[in-house]
């Protein structure tokens, strides 16, 4: 058997045409961001115009498009898309409105509650170490934690920084201190049961999430006094399988 290490001859590179369902607002956004910062540093040249770039960089960060392969496509290097991207992402997490603001912001147009709940960005698993605190147990899968806030018509407010995919809710909310930044704004918050036990001022609290059975008085009354629940329905003892030593005759059956 020969080892060739030429490429088959029927082999060619094929490019391809897809679609990204992206609105062109955020397009005209990018762009208009990246040619501002381009006129700032006053950079005379790149490779691609601001229009193209931010096509390119949209395709990598919402269908996480392989470097490699839009930069085939665009007869560019891997590296030069690697920086575009690492550019716009500091040009966009620049932009990103800070905690206190937007509260705020929502406090003075006359809102009184925002909601709050943790999501999970897929993202492609890593290699070595780094691999495990990526995984999130919930989702089983790898990928980031963020946090995101929106006010009462669910219009987004404010992103929190991305964390390991093994984050929980509640540690991510103390770690960036939800609970002191809604009682400065003055606001209340609705979330889920990832943040019980957030707030431990049961006299006012601001944020209110679901409540469990065994946190309900009367399911607690009910437990402790041992009365059924009136909607459930009561099964019968199991039988329990007694071993042989206990029983006097060791061929007699169990009961």
């Amino acid at each position: 058997m020969t080892k060739a290490k030429e490429h088959a001859g029927d082999t060619v590179s094929l490019v391809y045409q897809c679609r990204l369902p992206l609105s062109t607002h955020t397009l005209h956004y990018l762009t208009d961001l990246l040619r501002r910062h381009l006129k700032a540093i006053r950079s005379r040249w790149r490779a691609l115009p601001p229009g193209r770039i931010a096509v390119i960089v949209l395709a990598v960060l919402r269908h996480d498009q392989r470097l490699a392969d839009m930069a085939g496509g665009n007869d560019i290097s891997a590296t030069t898309i690697r920086r575009w991207r690492d550019e716009l992402i500091h040009l966009l997490a620049a932009k990103a409105p800070r905690l206190d603001r937007a509260l705020k912001k929502i406090a003075r147009r006359g809102g009184e509650v925002v909601l709050i709940d943790g999501t999970l960005i897929p993202t492609q698993r890593r290699t070595g170490e780094a691999n495990r605190p990526n995984c999130s147990g919930k989702h089983r899968r790898h990928g980031l934690h963020v946090l995101a806030m929106t006010d009462e018509r669910s219009r987004l407010v404010w992103i929190s920084a991305a964390r390991p995919g093994h984050t929980h809710d509640i540690t991510a909310a103390r770690r960036d201190r939800i609970l002191a930044h809604l009682r400065a704004a003055g606001l209340g918050a609705l979330a889920d049961l990832g943040f019980l036990d957030l707030d431990d001022d049961g006299d006012d609290p601001v944020v209110v999430t679901g409540f469990k059975a065994i946190r309900c008085p009367q399911a607690r009354t009910r437990r402790e006094g041992g009365q059924p629940h009136p909607g459930r329905r009561t099964r019968p003892p199991r039988t329990r399988l007694r071993p042989s030593g206990e029983l006097a005759d060791p061929h007699q059956a169990a009961y």
